[in-house]
């Protein structure tokens, strides 16, 4: 199990359920890591997409508190039991958590990669936030891009391993 976050300087990812920044170059890195995987994500996630459609060319999964709550072209699941239980059969490489804050701070300590858009620009209003990977020591950083700019953010490409990522087909929690 991976996952896939943009933040700012200071570890912001969203502010009002929306993404922060506009970034071209990130979205086509995020088709690019995504394309073909099990995506999970949130409801409120789901409903920032245009359109408030799942996104296509991937399966997604879809955890929510709602009990009526459907999507076409979602599989909705309202427990993580039953969400790790769609994801039995399917390998490790190909989960990829996509958001927001609350699936983010459900899944980490089990995802093995963490695929991270580092902005430098700080956003101190924002009304969501991503643990600071630097700080936990479990985490650390493999590999990162040369710096980028686009639309004035200035921005890398940045992998981080776990390095004792907590069994992710069962609840067991450290």
């Amino acid at each position: 199990m991976n996952l896939i976050v943009v933040t700012a300087k200071n570890w912001a990812i969203g502010k009002d359920n929306d993404l922060l920044f506009s970034l071209p170059e990130d979205m086509k890195y995020f088709r690019q890591v995504s394309r073909g995987k099990t995506v999970v994500m949130g409801r409120k996630t789901l409903e920032s997409f245009p359109g408030a459609k799942p996104l296509p060319n991937r399966r997604n999964l879809v955890l929510t508190r709602n009990s009526a709550y459907e999507k076409e072209g979602a599989a909705i699941c309202h427990s993580e039991e039953e969400l790790l239980s769609r994801l039995a059969d399917t390998p490790e490489e190909e989960i990829l958590i996509i958001g927001g804050g609350e699936i983010y701070a459900r899944f980490l300590d089990r995802c093995h990669l963490a695929y991270v858009t580092r902005v430098e620009t700080p956003v101190p209003d924002a009304d969501q936030f991503f643990p600071d990977l630097s700080l936990r020591q479990e985490w650390k950083l493999l590999s990162q891009s040369e710096e980028k700019e686009q639309n004035g953010h200035r921005f890398r490409f940045c992998i981080y391993e776990n390095q004792n990522p907590a069994q992710w087909k069962t609840l067991d929690k450290r």
